[in-house]
Parts: structure tokens; C-alpha cells; sequence
């Protein structure tokens, strides 16, 4: 995202604690080590510069964490982002793009899901996103703040250009762990977590996203803010979905060979399915996919990985 901020022009600040992150990804812009939890970090931030905009990415993410420790979800999630949004309420700055969760549905009753889908969350993780969404709605009510949630799926994929890409350690997704097996020769076995869901080969089914268009649907809602005050929210996803079986199959045709895998226990507050309908962000945002084929996804990560 900051690399596509800066190719159109902007001026971008990241703002990061690097529990997760790496700072050599950071090649575009100012960077400022801080945390959403330390106020005072967040005070010197906005002491010395003008925002127009802030796009909030950091989370606690992992589903299966979060039900083993829901205390640090919340405070990472939901108090982070309350001191954010005090931070950007004192000096004035009322435009905020949220990264939200397709989590925050839990079990779908649907085959495809809308925005207005029950939302029922199954673990702590998805719980904060839809906490949160519910304080941006309040404080856009209270005080002005326009902002936009962008609900996705399974984001995946790296840099078409090869630059960037998912280093994370552990890596915990499922393509780039797929991909680091067939990389890396002595690497332990690919786990696939549970084979007895609901689902027509047994593994979860979920929407694959390629990040760089989950990136433009940011730059969509920086334009859609400037003309739409209030919350709005928007599922952002392809629209597929696809097995974790039929994932490895896609990858192992890319890479050319088998990849060893073995099944294993499911992992706690996994849904069976989750497939995204985007109709509302193509119809309002203008959005749509570019990356539509999960062979050409799994590609840029693999090109990125070599």
C-alpha cells in the first residue's frame, strides 16, 4: 500500500511497532517505530506532522491465537485502535480507512456473503473487527469522522514486481507455506489443518484475494471519502471459493512437482466456508479484481519467494 501511496504521489508515514513487521519493506516515506498502545507515541506523531488520511492495517490476526489468548487481541485491536482514533480526533484529522475481516460473519448462512449478513463472530479475533466497526460507526455519528471498513478475505499474492512480498516468522498462511515446503527441500512437512469440514473435499474453503487489489480498493475509498461522509463498509473479495486442497493443487502446477503435505487436527474458529459478494464495492467504489485466477496468484508469491 505505502509503495502505491508513493507511485501516485502522496506523502506517506508508516507508523509501525515491528512486533511483525520488517523494516526493510519500509522503502517508501518516513518511518516512525511506535505503538497504538504507548499514547505517547501516538501523541509525537501527530504533534509534528498534518495527516489527511490514515489507513489502519495492524492487528492481532490469527484466529486460533485469539481464542487462546482473547485478552491480547483485545488490547491490541480494540484499545489500539481507540487511542488511534483519540489521537486523530484531537488534532483534527477525520478521514480513516479500516482493515476489517471477513471474521467478523463467523459461520455463513449464505453461500456468497453481503454486507448485511448476520454478523456473528466465532472467535476473539473476528469479536474486536466488529467491535471496532461499531466504534466507527458511533464516533462518525458523534464526531464527523468519515470512514470506510474494508471487509476482506483471504488476502494473498506479493508484489507483481517481485519487491515485496509475506515474510513473516512464523508464517502462518497457507500459500506462502505451501510454496517455502516446495522452496526449501529440508523444511518440515506442509500441514493441512483438518480434512473433515463441510465442504466438497473436506478442507475450508475461503475467497484468495491478491493484495495489490485489496490495495486498490484503498485508493477507491480515499476518492469515495471525499464525496461520502458517515461509516461505510464493503466486502472485498473475488467472489471464489476455493479448497485448501485445490490451493496446493494450483500451487504444486505452478512449481512444476509434488509438495509433501500431511493432515492434521483442525484449528479452533475455523468456519467451513467463507466466499466474499463484492457487488457493493464494484457497484459504489468501482472496484473489481484484477487477479481473478489462483494460479496467477500463487505465481507473484512464487516469483516473489525466488
Amino acid at each position: 500500500m505505502v509503495k502505491m501511496l508513493a507511485k501516485q504521489g502522496h506523502n506517506v508515514v508508516t507508523f509501525d511497532n515491528l512486533s511483525t513487521g520488517n523494516r526493510y519493506a519500509v522503502k517508501w516515506g518516513e518511518f516512525v517505530r511506535g505503538d497504538l498502545l504507548n499514547t505517547t507515541d501516538l501523541f509525537r506523531l501527530f504533534q509534528d506532522r498534518h495527516f489527511d488520511l490514515v489507513m489502519h492495517f495492524s492487528a492481532r490476526s490469527l484466529a486460533s491465537e485469539s481464542v487462546q489468548n482473547p485478552s491480547l487481541y483485545y488490547r491490541c485491536n480494540v484499545v489500539g485502535t481507540y487511542n488511534l482514533l483519540e489521537a486523530m480526533r484531537k488534532r483534527g484529522v477525520n478521514k480513516y480507512i479500516f482493515s476489517s475481516s471477513a471474521a467478523i460473519f463467523g459461520n455463513p448462512v449464505a453461500e456468497s456473503i453481503n454486507e448485511e449478513h448476520p454478523k456473528a463472530p466465532i472467535n476473539p479475533y473476528g469479536q474486536t473487527k466488529l467491535m471496532i466497526e461499531q466504534l466507527l460507526h458511533d464516533c462518525s455519528k458523534a464526531y464527523e469522522l468519515n470512514t470506510v471498513s474494508l471487509r476482506y478475505f483471504n488476502a494473498a499474492g506479493a508484489d507483481s514486481e517481485g519487491e515485496l512480498g509475506e515474510d513473516h516468522n512464523p508464517e502462518t498462511h497457507l500459500i506462502p507455506n505451501i510454496l517455502k515446503t516446495a522452496k526449501e527441500k529440508n523444511s518440515p512437512s506442509l500441514k493441512i489443518f483438518g480434512e473433515d469440514y463441510n465442504t466438497p473435499d473436506g478442507t475450508c474453503v475461503r475467497d484468495y484475494t491478491h493484495v495489490e487489489d485489496i490495495c486498490n480498493a484503498y485508493l477507491k475509498a480515499i476518492n469515495y471519502l471525499d464525496e461520502n461522509k458517515g461509516a461505510h463498509t464493503f466486502n472485498i473479495g473475488n467472489g471464489k471459493g476455493i479448497s485448501v486442497k485445490q490451493v496446493l493443487n494450483a500451487a504444486q502446477e505452478v512449481v512444476g512437482e509434488d509438495i509433501t503435505h500431511q493432515i492434521t487436527d483442525r484449528r479452533h474458529g475455523d468456519p467451513d466456508v467463507l466466499v466474499a459478494d463484492s457487488s457493493k464495492a464494484r457497484e459504489q467504489l468501482g472496484w473489481k479484481p484484477k487477479y481473478t485466477d489462483i494460479k496467477e496468484i500463487i505465481s507473484t508469491t512464487w516469483n516473489w519467494i525466488n
